[in-house]
């Protein structure tokens, strides 16, 4: 766990974002990503030029994946962070990044990393199968799926996926990393429409892990 240098202050920020037009999370040269928008709307509000402060998260997102109750650290010295507000940071985003808001900002708790604090992460994946209705408010929120779901083997296979264990065939392997997680829930309903939703809890995921995860159990309905 990574510790508060000198006097600087430890912020906890909880955000939601519309991922539609971002490449995801993590700062990639050249691409519009969550992490640089934000860490420059913090740097505005000091002044800060060259290099703004950087952000831990809960869990980087792929490109396209959308956060309701994304959380994030950021350590700041005392001056800047008494004016990293949710009102000031929501008024520089509202002017280049509306697809971002922050709902709260405030110290963190001692011993507090976005990171290694968080017990667990919470996905959930919302497809349009071909005899559903598709809503047009939610369209871009959902996948189309061009098949009939067969929702009963969907669940009989998420089933078999729970508990502890390797997920290295639902992972995009990186050198080091353990691709061990604790699969604790991966449910599947159906709303009045037809469209189908995946809720996938875990204690963590790998690079990747609930597309692939939600994939292989679309195959099997399909």
């Amino acid at each position: 766990m990574s510790d508060v240098q000198g006097d600087a202050i430890r912020l906890r920020i909880d955000l939601g974002y519309d991922g539609t037009d971002f490449h995801g999370w993590a700062t990639q040269p050249g691409l519009r990503t969550v992490q640089e928008t934000l860490e420059r709307a913090i740097a505005m509000l000091g002044g800060i030029d060259d290099a703004p402060p950087r952000l831990t998260v809960a869990g980087r997102t792929d490109a396209g994946v959308h956060a309701r109750g994304q959380v994030a650290h950021i350590d700041l010295d005392a001056a800047l962070a008494s004016r990293v507000t949710a009102r000031r940071v929501n008024a520089v985003l509202r002017r280049g990044a509306p697809d971002i808001v922050v709902h709260a900002i405030g110290p963190a708790a001692v011993g507090f990393d976005a990171r290694f604090s968080a017990l667990k992460r919470r996905y959930e994946y919302r497809l349009s199968p071909q005899n559903s209705m598709v809503d047009p408010l939610g369209a871009r929120y959902t996948a189309r799926v061009p098949a009939v779901l067969d929702l009963e083997r969907m669940r009989r296979a998420s089933d078999e996926l729970l508990g502890l264990g390797d997920f290295a065939a639902f992972c995009k392997a990186r050198e080091g990393a353990t691709s061990v997680r604790d699969l604790q829930v991966f449910h599947w309903e159906a709303d009045e429409r037809g469209e189908v939703i995946a809720r996938i809890e875990a204690d963590a995921f790998c690079h990747s892990m609930v597309r692939a995860l939600v994939g292989s159990v679309v195959a099997v309905g399909s």
